[in-house]
C-alpha cells in the first residue's frame, strides 16, 4: 500500500462503523426566515447547451444572514464580538448533547428550556461534557417549512413580530450554560434561541457576551441520542459576518 493510500484509510478509519445524519435544512424559496430578513433567492444565470457543445449551468442566490438553519455569531449581539469567520473550527465540533423537551413545548408554545431541564438530563446522562454542543430538541422542526406552525405566524414584516410563539432558551438557564458549564455552541430547533415573544433577546445577549455561538433551525434531532454523537457545524465563511448558512451534521457511532 503506498504511503497516500495508507494515510487516506487511517483517516477514515474512525467513520468506518456508524452513521452521518443531516441536521440542515436545505435553501429554497420556502425557506423559513425571520418576518423582517430577506428570504432566500436563486437565480438562474445558465442552464442550457454552450456554443462549445458541452452543457454549462450556473445561479446566483442572495439572503440575509439569519435564515434557515443558520448560526449567529457573537458580534451579532455583542458589541466587538467575534465574527463568523473568526469562531475558532474546534468550538464548531464537539460532542452532542440533546435535551428533549418536547412534552414540555407540546403543551406551551412559549417555553423556555430551564436550569431545572438541564439538571434532569445530567441526573439521567451525567454531566455536560467540557466543549460540548448543546442541543434543544423541541419538536417543533415537524412543522418546517410551514411558517404559521413552524413560528405562529407566516406574515411579513415588523408587524409579525409580535406573532411569533415558539419555544427557546430561559435567561437564567443560558447564563447557567455560559458559567457553570464550559460549552462550545448550542443550538435549537426553533427560529431564535430566545423564545418568540422576547423583545429583549436575554439569551443571545448571555451567551454571544461569553463568545458562544447559536445554531438555528436545526433540524433531524429526533433522530439524535441524548449522548454519544460528534456535532460537525461548518457556517459559510463570511468575513465580518454576523451569521450565515449552516451544515450541520453528526456522527453517530
Amino acid at each position: 500500500m503506498g504511503m497516500l493510500a495508507m494515510v487516506a484509510c487511517q483517516a477514515s478509519a474512525p467513520w468506518q462503523h456508524g452513521e452521518w445524519l443531516d441536521l440542515s435544512h436545505d435553501f429554497a424559496a420556502d425557506t423559513i426566515y425571520w418576518p423582517t430578513a430577506d428570504g432566500f433567492e436563486l437565480e438562474t444565470v445558465a442552464d442550457g447547451e454552450t456554443s462549445g457543445g458541452y452543457y454549462y449551468s450556473a445561479k446566483n442566490f442572495a439572503g440575509a444572514e439569519h435564515g434557515g438553519t443558520h448560526i449567529d455569531a457573537p458580534v451579532h449581539f455583542a458589541r466587538g464580538g467575534t465574527t463568523v469567520d473568526r469562531i475558532p473550527v474546534d468550538h464548531l465540533v464537539g460532542p452532542a448533547v440533546v435535551v428533549d423537551v418536547t412534552e414540555q413545548a407540546a403543551a406551551n408554545r412559549d417555553y423556555q428550556v430551564s436550569v431545572a431541564d438541564f439538571e434532569a438530563f445530567e441526573a439521567a446522562h451525567g454531566r455536560i461534557p467540557r466543549g460540548a454542543i448543546v442541543l434543544l430538541y423541541t419538536g417543533m422542526a415537524r412543522y418546517w417549512p410551514d411558517a404559521e406552525r413552524y413560528m405562529g405566524t407566516a406574515a411579513r414584516g415588523e408587524e409579525a413580530v409580535p406573532q411569533l410563539h415558539f419555544p427557546g432558551l430561559d435567561r437564567e438557564a443560558a447564563l447557567w450554560l455560559a458559567t457553570k458549564r464550559e460549552i462550545h455552541a448550542v443550538g435549537l430547533d426553533t427560529p431564535s434561541i430566545d423564545y418568540g415573544q422576547s423583545r429583549l433577546f436575554h439569551s443571545h445577549r448571555v451567551l454571544f457576551a461569553a463568545g458562544i455561538p447559536a445554531f438555528e433551525n436545526v433540524a433531524g434531532l429526533d433522530r439524535m441520542p441524548p449522548t454519544g454523537a460528534t456535532v460537525i457545524a461548518l457556517p459559510m465563511k463570511i468575513r465580518g459576518g454576523t451569521g450565515g448558512p449552516l451544515r450541520i451534521i453528526a456522527w453517530l457511532p
